[in-house]
């Protein structure tokens, strides 16, 4: 069809020709009409063809054979993974931050608690690179990734980012950053479609890379929150946990309302309700903070706006009380530097108890709100410690002396841009993950990769007991191994990223994969979501090339796939697994065996089963992460026996090791008349498939009362008494 000025011209030219035949001035007149219908036609179709490429091309750009939402690690790198695969990509991400917590804070890696020699594929190559960017630079190493030991590995967060971008780059990944997801267009079970609000795109299939499962929720996949009751897969850490010394205080003000940072009160029944029931509640988020001392490169803490000391009146009460435990973790980083992190043994920390269990659920708008609540909290918190009289002086300087980096974050004035979301909605998927499957029953059939981070759970509430007191209720301490501080190694299987086919058949969901409240305590570290995301990744891509539905792809294709780009599937030796219980029965063991529950305890002792396996029904703690115990050492474990016969006698500990504990722990025995001391490093493990780690030789005599006293006098970190044992010398 032509515009209308130039069917007018040739209606003119018509009307000349049959009217006026073909003299001489009609002939002029129609020469002159097809020199203006001519080019104009020829415009015409110029344009046409011009907007129609355009619109090819704008439909192209938002068009991709495999498209990942969300740029979380898991994200980033199942874009690489299917990239690497031949797929074209488009890597959309919410905000304007790439990278999620691995470039955003989270600068000490949690892989040191992980077996290392299965986090393999683009994890390996990640952390490789990073180490190379330092001694590029003609730096030192910060740490060395081909030895899969228990080391620190540690980065800056601008080092993490420049490695991700050049590895989304180099596969070919277009990334597209402020693409928050508005709506999901679907053709019965297949996602046509996401709509955002800088664009539509287009792809054969899609994963979801959020921490919180956006794209799967609205593709209209079955999902959970919050924490399942113990009788629903039958797990021991499911429902409510109080691993946390109450502390003596109280929590409600003078008009009987609960103070500020109280999140609930024990009215329900039994604190806070039945401790076996599921809740909504989710683990605490906080911010990793990328902080220094160095004055070159410290930026001031910035001072937050309407600061209300009222806020921390239940901290206040808690020092005054004699708790130790308030403040957050630093762990050192290259450039002199500090990540910081909310502290899992803490009563007080960077953590906003009970701050993110709307996230999930709130629009765009609603978690600027969400965010800027946590940022705010996080900055009276530090002013708190640094300038209230309640807080030691020690504790005051200490945190004082740090600031952000100037040379981290800049476009956010060098504050974290990322917050920790440490759990957020799990999808309800085609296998859902457990303790079973983490303590019991690792391998599958069908794995994509091997996880292995602890079950380890933050605070989820923190609730004031009518009767007196306030607690912390929902930690996990870490559930690892015997023989280390790793945790278990377990297959993730492939059903577990996969919705039922009825739902969705072209998402894979790596991130917020089927799990419970206890399987994301384990699976929710950057490491693992790194493997996972490449195993979704990968099956994305092929699904896409084969055109086939994600739960019909051939799994030894994908297999094959996997281990091409260096996944590791096979489980390390599994000889350690705990039983079911977690609980070793000391009638198993040699020797004199003393448990816990046999102790004179003096102090503040608590009772837990968070770390597994232990001697018969748990273990006692006293002090916390980074606490200080005064010099009497009030807080003492007693045992008294006889020995059946006179003789030396190596002395053995049972406790759980972790970089919590502390290094220093003394021990003494006295027998007859003769007095030894020792000193323990509890973040020592014990020999591999042992229960207990050697203290050293004792002579004890027989029918005269053995006197062995544990204490946390002058120690930092958490003092463990799970059980000792006695064997002769020479046995």
């Amino acid at each position: 069809m032509l515009p209308l000025p130039v069917c007018s011209l040739v209606l003119c030219h018509v009307i000349l020709d049959v009217r006026y035949g073909t003299s001489s001035h009609v002939h002029r007149w129609k020469k002159r009409m097809q020199l203006l219908v001519i080019p104009l036609t020829l415009r015409f179709v110029v344009a046409t063809t011009l907007l129609a490429t355009i619109g090819q091309t704008a439909r192209a750009e938002n068009d991709a054979e495999v498209i990942v939402y969300g740029s979380t690690p898991g994200g980033f790198c199942a874009a690489i993974a299917a990239a690497r695969e031949g797929a074209s990509v488009i890597l959309l991400e919410p905000t304007a931050h790439v990278g999620g917590l691995s470039t955003g804070g989270l600068s000490h890696c949690d892989s040191n608690q992980m077996v290392r020699s299965t986090l393999m594929g683009l994890f390996d190559e990640w952390h490789t690179r990073v180490v190379k960017d330092y001694t590029d630079r003609g730096l030192k190493a910060p740490y060395n990734p081909a030895n899969k030991d228990q080391s620190r590995w540690t980065f800056e967060p601008h080092v993490a980012m420049r490695v991700t971008m050049k590895m989304l780059e180099e596969a070919g990944v277009k990334v597209l950053t402020e693409r928050y997801l508005k709506a999901v267009t679907k053709d019965g079970p297949r996602i046509t479609s996401l709509v955002t609000g800088n664009g539509t795109f287009t792809a054969r299939v899609f994963v979801d890379g959020t921490y919180e499962g956006d794209l799967m929720a609205a593709a209209g996949v079955d999902w959970t929150i919050g924490r399942e009751g113990r009788e629903v897969y039958g797990e021991s850490l499911a429902g409510k946990q109080y691993p946390k010394q109450k502390m003596d205080i109280d929590g409600f003000g003078e008009d009987g309302k609960l103070l500020p940072l109280v999140t609930t009160d024990d009215a329900g029944g039994n604190e806070a309700g039945d401790n076996e029931a599921g809740d909504g509640n989710v683990m605490t988020y906080s911010f990793r903070l990328c902080l220094t001392d160095v004055p070159d490169n410290r930026v001031p803490m910035p001072k937050p706006a309407n600061y209300d000391p009222a806020r921390f009146e239940i901290v206040r009460r808690a020092l005054r009380a004699g708790e130790k435990r308030v403040g957050f973790d630093l762990y050192p980083l290259p450039g002199k530097k500090f990540d910081g992190n909310n502290s899992i043994g803490g009563q007080f920390s960077i953590g906003l108890v009970g701050g993110g269990n709307d996230w999930h659920s709130a629009d765009e708008a609603g978690r600027k709100e969400i965010w800027e609540a946590h940022k705010q909290y996080t900055l009276e918190f530090i002013h708190f410690l640094t300038t209230d009289p309640a807080v030691p002086k020690k504790t005051r300087d200490r945190y004082a002396s740090l600031g952000l980096c100037r040379d981290e974050f800049a476009p956010y004035d060098h504050f974290s841009p990322a917050l920790y979301v440490r759990e957020s909605r799990r999808m309800k998927g085609l296998y859902v993950i457990t303790q079973k499957d983490i303590l019991e029953t690792p391998e599958k059939d069908d794995p994509i990769a091997i996880s292995s981070f602890p079950i380890d759970s933050h605070d989820c509430q923190r609730i004031a007991l009518h009767g007196g007191g306030v607690v912390n209720e929902g930690t996990i301490f870490p559930v690892r191994r015997a023989t280390s501080n790793q945790g278990y190694a377990y297959h993730v299987p492939y059903r577990s990223i996969l919705p039922r086919s009825e739902q969705c058949d072209n998402l894979l969901v790596p991130v917020a994969l089927s799990c419970t409240h206890v399987g994301i305590s384990s699976l929710r570290i950057e490491g693992a979501w790194m493997v996972i995301g490449q195993g979704a990744g990968i099956a994305a891509a092929l699904a896409a090339d084969q055109d086939v539905k994600v739960q019909k792809l051939d799994y030894e294709k994908l297999r094959e796939r996997l281990l091409a780009q260096n996944q590791v599937l096979d489980l390390p030796d599994a000889s350690d697994l705990p039983s079911a219980s977690g609980s070793v029965s000391a009638e198993t063991l040699p020797g004199i065996v003393l448990d816990d529950r046999q102790a004179e305890l003096t102090g503040n002792w608590s009772r837990s089963t968070n770390f597994k396996p232990y001697i018969e029904s748990g273990y006692i703690y006293s002090g916390g992460k980074d606490s200080s115990a005064t010099a009497t050492g009030r807080s003492t474990a007693t045992f008294r026996f006889k020995a059946p016969k006179s003789g030396e006698y190596r002395l053995m500990m049972a406790y759980s090791a972790h970089e919590t504990r502390a290094t220093n722990v003394p021990v003494v025995v006295s027998s007859g008349g003769k007095k030894k001391t020792f000193s323990v490093d509890q973040t020592q493990p014990p020999p591999r498939g042992k229960h207990f780690r050697t203290v050293g030789t004792v002579p004890l005599e027989s029918g005269v009362e053995t006197i062995i006293t544990i204490s946390n006098r002058q120690t930092m970190g958490f003092v463990i008494v799970d059980a000792l044992s006695l064997l002769p010398k020479d046995q």
